[in-house]
């Protein structure tokens, strides 16, 4: 009755899943399912820097100085409509 209205994946048109295993340079192992099979990645949320507070802010050439020095004593102003 209501079994009758679920049925099957069709054959041949879904592709196969199995159990993966995610490795990582840095040595972080992860499992999950997916269509390939013992993955392996270069950087991943265990050791890049975004997510483990390292990321450091690199001023090359002094831009940000320099920016400061250009606009960092002008005030933004409201224009009045007539």
């Amino acid at each position: 009755m209501l079994c009758d209205l679920f049925d099957p994946m069709k054959a041949g048109l879904h592709p196969d899943y199995a159990e993966t295993t995610i490795t990582c340079t840095c040595g972080a192992v992860y499992h999950t399912r997916s269509t390939r099979r013992n993955v392996k990645i270069g950087i991943c949320a265990a050791c890049h820097p975004f997510f483990t507070g390292e990321q450091k802010f690199i001023d090359t050439a002094g831009r940000v100085e320099k920016f400061s020095r250009r606009y960092g004593s002008v005030k933004a102003t409201r224009v009045k409509k007539a």
